[in-house]
């Protein structure tokens, strides 16, 4: 009977699989939105942040919330979100400081973690201390804590050192008892639940208990509603997409033997899988999550309203036969948090970068300074892993890119101070990647244009500053131009398509290699990011 009733519903979500993707293209062809986030009547249209932070996770404490964003290889790693009303958001900051606690291959040294590195996270509030858990797919599970979002946080505790595990989640219970999920996907997908200490400091593997396995099953979250333990995650089927499931139990060590999908995998909407479920200020419930087929924009997030059904939390806009579907927009949970933005440009006044920078991989501390300069930022050239390898360059400040009608990024830069073999500029990577900068050859400076191995040479530059730009709408594609007065600018390169790859949207980044000595700086006066 409960066979039956499976392949019924089954085939019911498929059946308005057509009719809802009809009427999402009418309210919002992906990639083509003209508005998105707050919007002045008090309420919200999806996207809320159309840009690349992926794998997000989110908790409400007190009147706040706070919200988690993978990284990758980039540093300082775990991007940390704060907002008031959760649709208006800004950087609280990044929480790991230091990816070498992580492992070596995380540093400059090595770059050997494209599309690895920091996965998804969990992130809790427990006994007056944020806590973080997150996994490496090498490295294995860690985690750290902090009084307060913004730090200290303690050095990193590993706690789990084994390859092949990811998205793992963690609750303590109203007794202080505390456990841990995690999915095994290098061995079929299998998903565990372990006891936890309650310090979250270490996991007793011996009592491991399989909760399920199969069909990529991942994104693990762990809530409590009621009489009621939640265990959401998410699935994926061929010909079918990735859509969000749940198990739940009475006790929080299970078994949690009953299961149902909550959402449809939304497809026409690129997927939206994977985030936390939040009880707002307005005492409604919803759904904060990214978009989990990336494109060159990335893993954008949206926020779905929760709808409780028969105790059952459906995402987005509920049908007919209980289960949710993409919801282009809504009222927002309150009106307290209008002033808050994610911060993009930088003029470098202040003693430490603005959080929204993160270094392509660990830095080599003493190479850029905010000091040497006041004002500017001074970015020293060391020699790549590889030859003329931007990828491999070491040195490379970067930010995420956003996605919306009108575009541009501006960098000025003193170039006077360059030696032979330097290269500095402005550059968009993913998997691929593209920039205008200068190349100092002898005792010349030359304007140089490259898409990945491709490089081609410009002009002689003998001024000492130079303005270089990069104009895109919602399409991605990139028009680069130089300017020597900050007035006039000339079209250089050709169009570059941005790229989605390494599990990551698209990266503006400013960089600075010398490929043969450790020689020469640039200074950077500001960037605008309009």
């Amino acid at each position: 009977m409960k066979i039956k009733k499976l392949i019924s519903s089954f085939w019911i979500s498929i059946c308005f699989l057509t009719f809802i993707s009809t009427l999402s293209a009418q309210q919002s062809e992906w990639g083509k939105w003209e508005k998105w986030g707050a919007q002045s009547d008090g309420t919200y249209l999806n996207p809320i942040i159309p840009s690349d932070y992926s794998d997000i996770d989110c908790i409400r404490v007190g009147d706040d919330y706070y919200a988690i964003s993978s990284t990758f290889q980039f540093s300082p790693g775990m991007t940390l979100l704060h907002s008031k009303d959760l649709v208006n958001w800004e950087i609280c900051g990044n929480i790991i400081d230091d990816l070498t606690q992580i492992g070596p291959n995380l540093n400059w040294s090595h770059m050997n973690r494209y599309n690895r590195g920091i996965w998804a996270g969990t992130l809790r509030f427990h006994d007056k201390r944020f806590y973080l858990f997150f996994g490496t797919p090498d490295e294995g599970y860690f985690m750290t804590s902090s009084p307060t979002p913004q730090g200290p946080w303690a050095p990193l505790t590993c706690l789990l050192s084994e390859a092949g595990w990811d998205d793992c989640c963690v609750m303590w219970d109203d007794n202080g008892e505390a456990c841990f999920v995690g999915t095994h996907f290098a061995d079929g997908y299998k998903t565990y639940l372990f006891r936890m200490s309650p310090d979250g400091k270490s996991i007793d593997r011996s009592s491991a208990m399989l909760i399920h396995s199969g069909n990529g099953r991942e994104a693990n979250k762990l809530i409590k509603v009621g009489k009621w333990y939640y265990l959401i995650f998410s699935e994926h089927k061929q010909g079918i997409g990735r859509y969000v499931m749940a198990r739940r139990s009475l006790n929080m060590f299970g078994p949690y033997t009953e299961e149902k999908q909550l959402a449809l995998p939304s497809v026409e909407a690129m997927e939206p899988n994977q985030g936390g479920i939040i009880l707002g200020k307005d005492n409604k419930w919803y759904f904060l999550t990214h978009h989990g087929t990336g494109d060159w924009s990335g893993r954008i997030v949206s926020l779905l309203p929760v709808t409780w059904i028969e105790d059952w939390p459906i995402l987005g806009k509920p049908l007919p036969n209980n289960i949710g579907t993409m919801a282009w927009s809504g009222n927002i949970p309150s009106d307290d948090g209008g002033n808050l933005f994610l911060r993009k440009s930088d003029d470098f006044d202040d003693e430490n970068l603005g959080p929204q920078w993160q270094w392509n991989y660990q830095p080599r501390k003493e190479m850029y300074s905010l000091s040497e300069r006041p004002g500017w930022l001074r970015l020293k050239a060391y020699t790549p892993l590889k030859p003329d390898n931007l990828m491999l360059a070491g040195n490379t400040l970067t930010q995420r890119t956003f996605r919306k009608p009108q575009n541009t990024a501006l960098v000025k830069i003193d170039i006077s101070s360059m030696t032979n073999g330097q290269k500095s500029g402005l550059c968009h990577f993913s998997s691929q990647h593209a920039a205008i900068g200068i190349v100092m050859d002898g005792n010349l400076r030359y304007l140089e244009y490259r898409v990945n191995g491709k490089i081609k040479r410009g002009p002689a530059i003998e001024a000492k500053y130079i303005w270089l730009k990069s104009k895109w709408g919602m399409d991605g594609i990139s028009h680069f131009s130089y300017s020597l007065d900050g007035e006039q600018y000339i079209p250089y390169g050709d169009p570059y398509q941005m790229v989605w790859g390494n599990y990551r949207g698209d990266r503006l980044g400013i960089y600075c290699f010398n490929d043969h000595q450790e020689s020469g700086f640039i200074d950077v006066d500001y960037f605008h990011y309009k």
